[in-house]
Order: C-alpha cells, then sequence, then structure tokens
C-alpha cells in the first residue's frame, strides 16, 4: 500500500475506519427521514444546509480518533482542522449530500479518508440507511467486504456521465460540462458521492465536478483507484486545491477525457 506502512499497520486503519463510519451511522441514522432542524450556513442568501446529524456525526467520529490516535491530524467539515505533526490527517465529511439528507433522499454518504504526507491511502463512503460501505485502499476496493471493480468503458458515447447539478459550474466551465454531456449516452443527476460509489462498482463510468472542498473528495480517491479507475483534477493532478474532479472508470477512456479537460483547465 505504501512503503512506510506494513501489512498489519494498514489492516488495522482500515479496520479502524469502518469502526469510524459504524459511530457515524449510529448518529446519522437517528435524524434520517425524521423531524430535524436545519440550519443555514450562509448569510448571502444562499443555502448550505446543516443538522445535528451532520455534527454529531463528526463529533462521533473525532471522539474515537482522538481515543485511538491522538497525534493524528484531523480535518471535518464542520468543526475545522486539528494540526500535529503527524503524517497521518484524517479528513472527514460527516453527511455528504445534506440537502438529498433533509430531503429523505438515500443517496448521502459519511466520507472518511485517510492521508499519509498529502496522499490519499483509506477511503470510505459509506451509506448506512441502504446498508453499503465502500471501502478502499490503494490496491483494491471492496463493497461490504466483497472486491468491486470499475466497467469498461473506452469511448465516451457509450458512457453514462453524472454530476450532482449543472448549475454548480461557474459560466467558464458549463461549456465543457455541456460538450461532455452532448458526446455521452446517458447522464444522472443530483447523487453527490454516492455517484462515485456507483462508478467505482461498475455501473456509471464518468463524474465530474468543480467548486469541491477537500473533504468531499479525500475519500473518494482510494475508492476509486483502489476499484481500478481514474481519480484526478482536470489538469491530471493530484485533486486538491483547484477543487475540480475528474473521476473515470476505464483509464483509457480517462486518458481521452482529460485530453479536453487539461485544454480547458489551461486555457
Amino acid at each position: 500500500m505504501n512503503s512506510s506502512l506494513s501489512n498489519a499497520e494498514t489492516e488495522e486503519l482500515k479496520a479502524f475506519a469502518c469502526t469510524l463510519a459504524d459511530a457515524a451511522a449510529e448518529v446519522s441514522l437517528k435524524y434520517f427521514r425524521q423531524p430535524v432542524a436545519v440550519d443555514n450556513k450562509l448569510t448571502d442568501g444562499g443555502f448550505d444546509p446543516v443538522t445535528k446529524a451532520d455534527q454529531g456525526a463528526e463529533q462521533a467520529i473525532r471522539r474515537l480518533i482522538e481515543a485511538r490516535y491522538p497525534e493524528h491530524q484531523i480535518f471535518g467539515e464542520e468543526f475545522g482542522r486539528k494540526q500535529t505533526d503527524s503524517p497521518f490527517e484524517w479528513v472527514l465529511d460527516p453527511i455528504d449530500g445534506t440537502r438529498s439528507f433533509i430531503s429523505g433522499l438515500p443517496t448521502w454518504g459519511t466520507l472518511i479518508g485517510l492521508r499519509l504526507n498529502g496522499e490519499p491511502i483509506i477511503g470510505v463512503i459509506d451509506q448506512p440507511y441502504v446498508g453499503e460501505r465502500y471501502l478502499g485502499w490503494t490496491t483494491g476496493t471492496t463493497l461490504n467486504g466483497n472486491p468491486i471493480q470499475t466497467r469498461p468503458c473506452v469511448d465516451l458515447t457509450s458512457a453514462t456521465l453524472s454530476t450532482t447539478d449543472p448549475d454548480l459550474f461557474t459560466a467558464a466551465e458549463r461549456p465543457l460540462f455541456d460538450q461532455l454531456l452532448a458526446d455521452s449516452k446517458l447522464v444522472r443527476y443530483g447523487l453527490d458521492c454516492y455517484a462515485y460509489a456507483i462508478l467505482s462498482s461498475g455501473f456509471f463510468d464518468v463524474v465530474i465536478e468543480s467548486g469541491l472542498q477537500l473533504y468531499d473528495m479525500m475519500a473518494l480517491i482510494p475508492v476509486i483507484r483502489g476499484a481500478g479507475g481514474s481519480a484526478t483534477g482536470w489538469s491530471g493532478e493530484s485533486p486538491g486545491s483547484s477543487g475540480r474532479l475528474l473521476a473515470v472508470g476505464d483509464p483509457s477512456l480517462a486518458k481521452h477525457l482529460l485530453e479536453k479537460t487539461k485544454a480547458f483547465d489551461q486555457a
């Protein structure tokens, strides 16, 4: 997995990531499809919802990390960053897809990523309501313990494409998405992190998004890559500060699409 980690260390951290997902699920499921107060993080007229489920799930995860690995760094959507000298950093989105959560739709998920020296090495996409846990690392991905793989798809005209919402692209980015949309076979919207899980299990081919934060992305990358797919920024770089993510199931299709996205990114 990584030259500085033994197999035993890797397995320990994978198991612990699943323990964290269990703790988050205990909180989130108490509130899902139940009356729950919704606060708005934004004061500029926009809408960025947060609930006790988001906050409580992240608190539950943080408590376990603090108890087991107090030296590790933590970066979560709801409670910010704990910085230490450790090369390990847990990156958390307790409920990715809060809009879906408060609408009663089971397309949200808990994202738990672990970075080592800045590189995402373990990721969990957990959807506890439907009972699906995607666990990825650099050499494999499982769904509920069973290995999964992305599917072959060498041409965009045969591909299923997804993005959360086309309106999240900037005015400058939208023509690129519209071009990909026009060339693809089928498009699905509004799935947040669940789209990447479905891509990893071989039912989608491309997910492209912009405006993402680190906590939106880090858990996804090991899941996608471990299943045989590609997860990069639009110029082929490691996803990060640009907020742009291109996930492709078939690496040969990824090479073709990166020619388009890289040209846009560098324009």
